[in-house]
């Protein structure tokens, strides 16, 4: 039987709180025969969101709230992948654009000694406003010309690995090693592209799995919409190339 850890990173997320995600997240994992555990970790959210998280936590068994200082997307993923009981590990974001259930398309592939299971929301991002699709696929030509050619969506945040791997693999990124001070805001970041390129260096099996995706994400206080857009577009820009020459200096030889 499946024994599966759920991590769910949070920053100020009242909106998509409020509107009962977590809920149903808890009406689908209690129908389920697999064992499970689901990780809540707070970035230091500056909104309601802790408090609700801790309610609805102290009402149903399994869930966990992990209050973590404020340092973005990677920094709360890896927070609740260190406290992960179960040898599987999921991270899936609070919106549920994807939704829990598509699991169960990810599960089977591990019988199949695969380490890693990706979501892929293929080419289409149904309800994402037209300049992110624009830039989505900006971003899939410029990392399928250096990185990762043979996955076509390195950043669904739907990601299941076997714990073991991810205990492995997480605490070689550089955002890990080296974290930044003084972030404000969410920082998402490419931390993705970097993972699997390390993963599938290290000799660790990746399937990428097509999930249903539709943006449900209704949080309007991680920061300005099309101007934040640009700015992570930039960074996400710069950690292709910085993995990159990471990869021709041989420095993920060493790992």
């Amino acid at each position: 039987m499946n024994k599966v850890s759920i991590v769910i990173p949070c920053y100020n997320e009242e909106k998509n709180l409020n509107r009962g995600v977590l809920k149903e997240v808890y009406d689908f994992l209690k129908t389920q025969k697999f064992t499970w555990e689901v990780i809540i970790a707070d970035d230091g959210s500056t909104d309601q969101s802790p408090k609700l998280v801790k309610a609805f936590c102290q009402k149903h068994e399994g869930f966990l709230l992990l209050n973590l200082p404020h340092g973005g997307k990677l920094n709360v993923v890896w927070g609740g992948i260190k406290k992960a009981k179960h040898p599987l590990v999921l991270f899936t974001d609070m919106d549920q654009s994807t939704p829990l259930k598509e699991i169960k398309k990810l599960l089977p592939h591990f019988k199949k000694d695969y380490d890693i299971v990706i979501g892929s929301r293929g080419l289409k991002r149904e309800g994402a406003p037209l300049y992110r699709q624009l830039g989505g696929i900006a971003f899939r030509q410029l990392r399928g010309l250096f990185l990762l050619r043979e996955i076509k969506d390195t950043q669904c945040g739907f990601k299941m690995l076997k714990t073991s791997v991810a205990k492995k693999s997480f605490p070689l990124l550089a955002a890990i090693k080296n974290p930044a001070k003084g972030n404000e805001g969410w920082r998402v970041g490419a931390f993705d592209v970097e993972l699997l390129f390390i993963a599938k260096n290290q000799g660790f099996k990746i399937k990428e799995v097509k999930v249903n995706w539709h943006d449900e994400d209704e949080s309007d206080t991680k920061g300005q919409g099309q101007s934040r857009f640009i700015r992570e577009s930039i960074d996400m820009a710069k950690e292709i190339m910085r993995v990159k020459r990471n990869h021709l200096k041989g420095l993920y030889d060493q790992v």
